[in-house]
C-alpha cells in the first residue's frame, strides 16, 4: 500500500526548514536526486534536487535575494506535486511523467542565497563575524526585514559577468560604493561562492536546454537582455504569459546589468527567464505563496517540453 505524504510549511522559509523539507523529500522518494550545488559564505549548503533522467536538463531556480523566501516554497511545492505523482505513475496536464522522466532532468535549487534569507528572517546576532560591518551595510538598522544581499551585502542577481563594468558605472552613479542590503554588484564577477557554484554549474552541464528564476514581485516575465533573447525565448515567454496572466516586459536601469538571465542570454546562449511573482511589497507574505503556485504550476511542468 503506498503511503502519501503532504507538503506544509507554516512559517517563513529560513534554512533550517529547507533543509527540513529537501532530506524529508530525499527519505519519501528514491528517486529523486539530492546532492548540494556548493556553499554560500557562511558555509551553508545549498541544496540542489534533481528530477528525472534525461539528456535535456533544465534549471529552476529560487531566491536569489533574501527578502524572496516565498519562492524557495513554491518550488518545493513543485517539486513534492511532480513526485507524488511520479510515484504513483500519473499524468499532470496531459503529460506522463515517467515518459517524463525518460526524456528530461529538471535541476530545482529552491534557495541561492540561504544566508541573506536568513539574515532578512531571523535577523543578525551579535557573533556573526562581520556583525558591525553589517550594522554599517544596513544604516545603522538592527532591522535586517528588507536586506536582500548576501551575507556581506553583494546583491546576487548582480554578481553575473554581463556587461559587468557597465553596472559598476551606474552603480556609482546611484551613489553604491560598497556592501549593502541590496543592488551592490560585488567587487568582480562571480566573487561570490553562491554565483561562482551556479555559473560553473551551468558551465559544466553542455545539456542544460533552459533556466528559469522565480523573483518577486510584479507579474512580469523578462526574456532579453539588452534587447537579445536566445531564437527559442520569445515563443516559450509567450506560452508562460499567456498561461499565468503575466505581462512581458523589458528590464531598465540597474536591473538591465549583471543578471542571471543576462549572463545566460549573452555568454552562455541558453534561452533564460526572469519570472517576477505575485503582487504587493516584499517580502511576500506566506499566505500569497499557493495563489502564486497555482498560477505558475501549469507553466512548471509543461514549459519543459518546449525546448
Amino acid at each position: 500500500m503506498s503511503t502519501s505524504h503532504t507538503f506544509t510549511c507554516k512559517s517563513p522559509l529560513d534554512h533550517r526548514q529547507l533543509l527540513a523539507h529537501t532530506e524529508a523529500f530525499a527519505d519519501w522518494y528514491p528517486f529523486l536526486g539530492f546532492s548540494y550545488l556548493g556553499e554560500s559564505i557562511l558555509g551553508k549548503g545549498i541544496p540542489i534536487l534533481s528530477l528525472g533522467e534525461g539528456k535535456k536538463e533544465i534549471l529552476y531556480i529560487g531566491a536569489h535575494h533574501g527578502m524572496e523566501w516565498i519562492t524557495s516554497v513554491i518550488l518545493l511545492r513543485f517539486v513534492h506535486d511532480f513526485c507524488s505523482h511520479l510515484k504513483e505513475g500519473k499524468s499532470i496536464y496531459r503529460t506522463a511523467l515517467p515518459l517524463l522522466c525518460e526524456q528530461y532532468t529538471i535541476h530545482v535549487i529552491p534557495m541561492l542565497n540561504p544566508d541573506g534569507v536568513d539574515y532578512q528572517i531571523n535577523g543578525v546576532s551579535e557573533d556573526n563575524p562581520i556583525y558591525d560591518r553589517l550594522l554599517k551595510m544596513n544604516h545603522g538598522s538592527r532591522d535586517f526585514s528588507h536586506w536582500q544581499a548576501n551575507a556581506r551585502g553583494v546583491d546576487l542577481n548582480h554578481n553575473y559577468d554581463a556587461k559587468f563594468s557597465e553596472y559598476k558605472r551606474l552603480e556609482a552613479k546611484e551613489g553604491i560604493f560598497e556592501g549593502a542590503p541590496s543592488r551592490y554588484s560585488g567587487e568582480a564577477p562571480e566573487s561570490e561562492p553562491e554565483v561562482g557554484h551556479l555559473c560553473n554549474f551551468i558551465r559544466f552541464h553542455d545539456n542544460i536546454r533552459m533556466i528559469l528564476t522565480l523573483h518577486t514581485q510584479g507579474e512580469e516575465i523578462f526574456y532579453q537582455s539588452q534587447g537579445r533573447c536566445h531564437p527559442k525565448s520569445h515563443s516559450i515567454a509567450r506560452r508562460i504569459s499567456a498561461l499565468s496572466g503575466y505581462r512581458l516586459s523589458e528590464a531598465k536601469g540597474l536591473a538591465s546589468y549583471g543578471g542571471l538571465t543576462d549572463w545566460c542570454i549573452s555568454e552562455m546562449n541558453i534561452p533564460a527567464f526572469t519570472i517576477e511573482c505575485g503582487c504587493g511589497e516584499n517580502p511576500l507574505p506566506l499566505s500569497n505563496y499557493f495563489p502564486i503556485y497555482a498560477t505558475l504550476r501549469e507553466i512548471l511542468f509543461t514549459i519543459i517540453k518546449m525546448v
